[in-house]
């Protein structure tokens, strides 16, 4: 009488399907990187902006902060990466602010930060987002709002690369080569 020995093949197939539930499961890239929440928002100069749809590039350089203190981050990000000097890169400020709930409260934040950026170069560069700012940090990849991000977006809002604090020539180098990277984001 022949007798199978079955526990090998079960052993197997119960592998093999695990590994498939683990590869189902794993986080995409692009989950994993983040991405921005859709999002109105209004330029200083005024204009009306759809983020991440409103982007003006495939990929655009979006410089994060979280409040004031942070500043010295995002100039050191503008200097270090020459924002200003090379017009070939499409980038924005985007200060994330808790929103407040009311026009009123949010026009009179707006009313400080038009004081504060009064070229229209600078204000058309400037995006306050009203938001739940949990919520973005969440959706965006974010570590917190410790410090101000970089981050590479494309216009589907995937975030394609980000760096945090103060600038850093190896992160720099690694946004750069995410901005002029070709093919599927």
């Amino acid at each position: 009488m022949k007798r199978t020995n079955w526990t090998p093949t079960v052993a197997w197939i119960a592998a093999a399907a695990a590994a498939l539930a683990l590869a189902l499961a794993a986080p995409s890239e692009s989950n994993v990187m983040g991405r921005l929440p859709t999002l109105t928002a209004k330029r200083l100069d005024q204009q009306q902006i759809v983020l991440p749809h409103g982007l003006s590039a495939d990929r655009t350089v979006a410089l994060v902060a979280f409040n004031q203190n942070q500043r010295d981050e995002i100039d050191s990000w503008v200097k270090g990466l020459g924002l200003k000097q090379d017009p070939s890169i499409s980038w924005f400020k985007m200060p994330v602010l808790n929103d407040p709930g009311t026009e009123d409260a949010r026009s009179a934040i707006e009313i400080k930060l038009l004081a504060r950026h009064t070229s229209e170069r600078a204000r058309a560069r400037f995006v306050p987002v009203f938001t739940d700012r949990d919520a973005f940090i969440h959706a965006a990849g974010l570590s917190g709002a410790d410090h101000a991000s970089v981050l590479i977006l494309n216009r589907e809002g995937k975030v394609l690369a980000r760096a945090e604090g103060q600038y850093d020539e190896r992160k720099a180098l690694a946004l750069r080569e995410t901005l002029v990277a070709l093919g599927d984001d």
